[in-house]
């Protein structure tokens, strides 16, 4: 089969995705790992966080916004302005100018977008890449995103730790700028496809919420999207500096491992899942978010640095075989003509990050790190076999259509 780079577009995109991808995650922990330092408490920690996911709320009107001035443009504009709020950043730490409110503004403008870049990412390359070659083209993009992850974590804290916060935004700054570049050489959609898909778009948003409502294993996915989000995700996007400072005491180097162990153990995740046999893809959606879950109620039981990195190792591989299923569920689930809004209505799923990381901040305060995980995680398993027991007909039977090999 042709690779995905034979199509010029792609080989433009491809960077850029990456290019962006490694520098939401050194911006992630470096702003993290400044607002701990500079304040001391976690509950600003995790409400930074969380405002880089604000945005999400806000995804299906982003798309409906693409798809009135193209996705292609929407992109080049807000990279651009990713660059823009990056630049601002690097020049107020240059200058010791930097203190933790002007963090929280330009984080919650860059908030608003960020969360949408995926979405955007997804529908150019269903619009860029022959039918053929879209399931490779999807499997290489989520592949990419995890190496970006696991470079970035080692960048971002190390990288802080050896230069200094200004020098590494700069970086970061730097890494926006040619995103957006590259963005250039993408190909926009053609104009009668737009036309085509920008009429009546509230009408069509209503439609994507209506279908996703009454297809029982698009709304069992989306479920099972929300609650990892929700109960999961927070522990490794927006927690982990303050469990590599708080719990385990030590500084930035320890912070790149921890991230690293899990984007690792998502990267070798998603080579087995895309390179392995045919799977029943609800089950092991199930089943994956059952064992991630676990790895968090440990995670938070032990004090030991190497058995920690082994688990978020575990939870990273088991949480591509959540993942990746689960998409393949929601888009092999919906009708060809659905398809994009459907994948809109998902993003929608991210909330639950905001949402799990802001209520964490006072638990962890007022109860301390382990209850709050052991909360955590027993309610994320509680939920999961809710979730696989009341779609047990769309979900786990085997002659279910989302079972089906």
């Amino acid at each position: 089969m042709q690779s995905p780079f034979a199509v010029r577009s792609f080989r433009f995109q491809w960077p850029s995705d990456l290019a962006t991808s490694w520098a939401f995650e050194m911006e992630a922990l470096i702003l993290g790992w400044y607002i701990l330092a500079a304040t001391g408490s976690v509950q600003q920690l995790v409400a930074v966080a969380a405002l880089a996911w604000f945005g999400s709320l806000f995804s299906p009107f982003f798309g409906l916004l693409g798809d009135r001035i193209g996705h292609r443009t929407l992109l080049l504009m807000t990279r651009g302005a990713y660059a823009v709020c990056a630049a601002i950043l690097t020049a107020l730490a240059l200058t010791a100018a930097l203190v933790p409110w002007h963090v929280f503004v330009i984080a919650a403008l860059a908030g608003l977008m960020r969360p949408s870049d995926m979405m955007i990412r997804n529908v150019l390359v269903g619009q860029t890449i022959p039918p053929g070659m879209l399931l490779g083209a999807l499997g290489l993009s989520r592949t990419t995103s995890d190496t970006a992850r696991l470079a970035g974590a080692f960048a971002g804290a190390g990288g802080m730790a050896l230069i200094g916060m200004g020098p590494a935004y700069a970086v970061v700054t730097a890494m926006y700028v040619a995103a957006t570049l590259l963005s250039l050489g993408i190909a926009p959609a053609p104009p009668a496809a737009a036309a085509r898909r920008a009429s009546h778009p509230l009408s069509d948003l209503k439609e994507g919420f209506r279908y996703v409502w009454h297809m029982p294993e698009q709304l069992g996915a989306f479920s099972v999207a929300f609650l990892v989000n929700l109960l999961a995700y927070p522990f490794v996007l927006g927690l982990l500096p303050y469990v590599a400072k708080e719990v385990y005491g030590a500084g930035q180097a320890v912070l790149g491992y921890l991230a690293a162990a899990f984007w690792l153990g998502g990267l070798l995740g998603s080579v087995a899942v895309g390179s392995g046999r045919p799977l029943r893809a609800a089950r092991v959606m199930l089943w994956s978010a059952g064992l991630w879950f676990t790895a968090i109620f440990f995670f938070g039981l032990t004090r030991s640095l190497p058995v920690g990195i082994a688990l978020l190792f575990f939870a990273g591989f088991v949480q591509s075989y959540c993942m990746t299923p689960l998409a393949a569920i929601m888009l092999r689930g919906a009708d060809e003509s659905m398809r994009g809004r459907v994948m809109g209505v998902r993003m929608l799923a991210i909330w639950g990050l905001p949402l799990g990381l802001v209520a964490a901040g006072p638990l962890i305060a007022r109860y301390g790190f382990t209850a709050t995980t052991l909360l955590y995680a027993g309610l994320g398993l509680a939920a999961t076999f809710a979730i696989g027991y009341g779609w047990r007909h769309s979900l786990w039977q085997r002659s279910a259509a989302a079972n089906v090999r």
